[in-house]
């Protein structure tokens, strides 16, 4: 193959790599796996000023990974094809074989706090089946609102203390949030052991358990409604 040519094929693979580069677009790629979202939306969300994010997002858009569309005044983003998440999953996983420094990492925040509270994927379909277990969504509301685990209520973190009557006594409680890198399940497990309730969190998130491809859940079902 004439060399030229193999160049200006590898210059458009590494757009996708020069788009990914990036820990910030990483993160708002993670963030649109689970909803479509406003450029403020993604901002709140992952702590940067509305021009920052405009202009990650506008590195995404250029490479084609994301999509936008306008609403009023508003500009709404979502992954411009699944293939979006699965390269970013792809990342992750060869990340957390090969970086040892990842690996120490996890250990560091999450292995000295989650002994006997983590739950797998296959254990809470286990204890869903039983009926034995409510789970919980702790994601935001709109994130549960397009894609959810079946038989999960709708709680988010921000609400949770107010909402701690909506949870029954009698069961334990599985909290998940966005991945198995998100601490909102365990931010929500420290709230729950607070008042005296038995809770553990799951594992993994929403993200692995959609990647799995395991049913999911859409629209308003069970949420904002006392759990029985």
């Amino acid at each position: 193959m004439n060399h030229h040519l193999k160049d200006r094929i590898y210059a458009q693979f590494a757009r996708i790599s020069r788009a990914l580069a990036s820990p910030r677009r990483l993160e708002l790629i993670d963030l649109l796996v689970h909803a479509e979202r406003t450029v403020e939306d993604l901002a709140r969300e992952a702590h940067l000023s509305i021009a920052n994010a405009s202009r990650h997002l506008q590195i995404l858009r250029a490479a084609q990974l994301v999509d936008s569309r306008k609403e009023g005044l508003f500009v709404y983003c979502r992954l411009a094809d699944p293939d979006v998440h699965a390269l970013s999953r792809a990342v992750r996983a060869l990340a957390e074989r090969r970086l040892t420094e990842l690996e120490r990492i996890v250990s560091d925040y999450w292995g000295a706090r989650d002994g006997l509270e983590v739950v797998s994927i296959s254990e809470l379909q286990k204890r869903v089946r039983a009926g034995d277990v409510t789970v919980v969504d702790v994601r935001p509301f709109d994130e549960y609102r397009a894609g959810h685990l079946p038989h999960a209520v709708s709680i988010p973190l921000a609400d949770l203390e107010r909402r701690l009557a909506e949870i029954p006594r009698g069961k334990d409680v599985v909290a998940y949030c966005r991945d198995r890198y998100c601490v909102m399940s365990l931010r929500a497990v420290d709230i729950l052991h607070a008042h005296g309730r038995r809770a553990r969190r799951l594992d993994d998130g929403f993200a692995e358990w959609a990647a799995s491809r395991r049913p999911i859940a859409r629209g308003l079902s069970r949420t904002r409604r006392k759990v029985s």
